[in-house]
């Protein structure tokens, strides 16, 4: 079974750094279009960061050059790399699997279209 498991979360001061894990099994991560979302409470998920096997990537604009996506291969693993963390940073972060066209269609953030998300994982930044 197709299954994704995040990692990384954790409780930061404002200002700091994170670094997301999310390891894939049951699938190779490089077939599919491959993002990174966030879950404020009380909000809908909203896609952060996307990138595919060969390298493209897409930022949602309000975290252009504070976030990384990154994915390691050997390890069938999808990464993402936080600077500067604020307080509104502070959510469930969740990585998600979409069939790999997204990446290079109009949308490849558009949350209805990815097939798999992970389970979570909790970021808080505090002030």
């Amino acid at each position: 079974a197709q299954r994704l498991v995040e990692s990384g979360g954790g409780s930061v001061e404002a200002g700091g750094s994170l670094k997301l894990s999310c390891v894939a099994s049951g699938f190779t991560y490089g077939d599919y279009c491959m993002s990174w979302f966030r879950r404020v409470e009380g909000k809908s998920r909203v896609g952060l960061a996307a990138m595919n096997r060969g390298g493209i990537t897409t930022y949602e604009d309000s975290v252009k050059g504070r976030v990384t996506i990154s994915a390691d291969a050997d390890k069938n693993a999808l990464y993402l790399e936080i600077k500067n963390l604020t307080p509104e940073d502070t959510g469930k972060y969740y990585c998600a699997a979409a069939p790999p066209v997204l990446c290079i269609s109009a949308r490849p953030l558009h949350g209805p279209e990815y097939k798999y998300f992970g389970q979570g994982t909790q970021v808080t930044v505090s002030s």
